[in-house]
């Protein structure tokens, strides 16, 4: 099935835009995000197949980008308890000077 480029189609989570940008903009996420995304076209609301759009992207040239890391995938960063180790380690004088340069901070 021939599809034209101009389109439209509702990327899941994106909204409408054309076929190509669409296609664009699943290439460019993760595997693991790319096979969970869903395609509609918007005249028969019709999902497209993860064949077809590969398919298209290989014939329009378009290529997957593996190395993109999404930032759902990245882990949640424990800043909390990263802090806390800092300020179990540090002298007091200093976590005492790092209190009064945030006050001043604060007030300016």
């Amino acid at each position: 099935m021939t599809s034209d480029p101009e389109e439209s189609v509702r990327l899941q989570g994106y909204g409408e835009m054309t076929l190509r940008t669409a296609v664009e903009t699943l290439m460019l996420l993760a595997p693991r995000e790319r096979s969970e995304a869903a395609v509609f076209r918007v005249r028969d609301d019709v999902r497209l197949a993860q064949s077809e759009i590969a398919e298209l992207a290989s014939s329009w040239g378009i290529e997957p980008a593996p190395n993109v890391r999404s930032p759902s995938l990245v882990p949640e960063q424990h800043w909390q308890d990263v802090v806390r180790g800092m300020v179990r380690e540090a002298p007091l004088p200093s976590l005492m000077v790092a209190f009064l340069v945030g006050v001043l901070v604060a007030r300016r």
